[in-house]
């Protein structure tokens, strides 16, 4: 008998068909939440991303079994919940690593050379003469990169930073980087160090109770009033009440952010009037190939994880156990 799957975000044709050859696939519109409620009652498993899915939702839904999500990140479950009723959950880490690493540098280009200030500049007209300081950027190469966790994706942008464009990089992660201070000169310091000493701050850490709110007042305040903050991990790893008032004040340059607390950002953000802010709307893995990617690994995710066959890509493996 075929299992029977929730599918809650669109997926390219193609993959859907995989999914309906491996079982009985029920489309859901998660803005109806009554709706996806009732069908995750009665499913085996569910594909999707963007939307939390809560205890209280899954309550009842004795058959569910897997959750695959079509992202890195998994901060929109209750991992510890999922594992005590034996829920695998599953997520797609290697196949984003790349175009990711490539938004966040150019998150760091962009803000070091003005790039989306000054394309706005000469469309409303202003470009009258040749350029003086009023429009000059500060220099990305040779400069010295931070980096607050050095997993895959941190290692591929130390990789663009080291090797591309000669920066110094300096790092912060619960253990070592072997490699990537072999092959990139990379240095793990202290945070409070890395703030010190960098040019541009990276956060590149997934959210936990550990890493909410940890870059605040107090370590802006210990950053450079020259450096840049780059963030294209999670919002809420940033206060940003308490980053609007640093980019107000000038206790640092810039910020280039791919994500925010709230998101969309909300219209009246004081952030989106700021001339020091390059915001982009959460385009870290947004491209065609590595978006279809990502949903074709999380569809094989789900299937293995339904057949008992998968091995990788599982977030809470002790829920194999139950």
């Amino acid at each position: 008998m075929k299992k029977t799957i929730v599918v809650y975000k669109a997926l390219p044709s193609e993959i859907e068909a995989y999914l309906r050859k491996n079982a009985d696939v029920v489309n859901v519109d998660p803005n109806d939440h009554a709706a996806f409620v009732a069908a995750l009652k009665t499913a085996d498993g569910a594909i999707g991303a963007s939307v939390k899915i809560t205890p209280d939702m899954i309550e009842g839904a004795t058959k569910l079994k897997a959750l695959s999500t079509i992202s890195v990140g998994y901060d929109q479950f209750d991992v510890d919940d999922l594992t005590r009723r034996g829920i695998v959950l599953t997520h797609t880490p290697d196949v984003l690593t790349e175009s990711t690493a490539d938004t966040v540098f150019a998150l760091i280009l962009a803000s070091a050379r003005r790039v989306v200030e000054l394309a706005e500049w000469v469309k409303e007209g202003h470009w009258k003469s040749s350029i003086g300081e009023a429009c000059f950027g500060v220099d990305v190469q040779g400069k010295t990169l931070g980096i607050v966790g050095l997993g895959r994706i941190g290692g591929a942008v130390a990789r663009r930073a080291a090797l591309g464009f000669r920066m110094n990089v300096l790092y912060t992660n619960r253990s070592a980087n072997e490699q990537a201070e072999k092959e990139f000169g990379a240095k793990r310091v202290g945070l409070d160090e890395l703030l010190a000493q960098s040019d541009f701050v990276c956060l590149q850490v997934p959210l936990t109770q550990q890493t909410r709110g940890l870059i605040g007042a107090n370590e802006l305040k210990k950053m450079k009033p020259s450096a840049i903050l780059i963030n294209a991990s999670r919002g809420p790893t940033v206060d940003e009440s308490a980053l609007i008032e640093a980019l107000k004040n000038g206790t640092i340059r810039g910020a280039g952010l791919d994500v925010f607390e709230q998101e969309p950002l909300p219209a009246d953000s004081p952030l989106i009037a700021m001339k020091n802010v390059v915001a982009l709307p959460h385009i870290g893995s947004a491209t065609h190939e590595t978006r279809h990617a990502m949903a074709r690994n999380a569809a094989e995710n789900l299937i293995g994880a339904l057949e008992g066959t998968l091995t990788q890509n599982i977030v809470n493996r002790d829920a194999l156990g139950r």
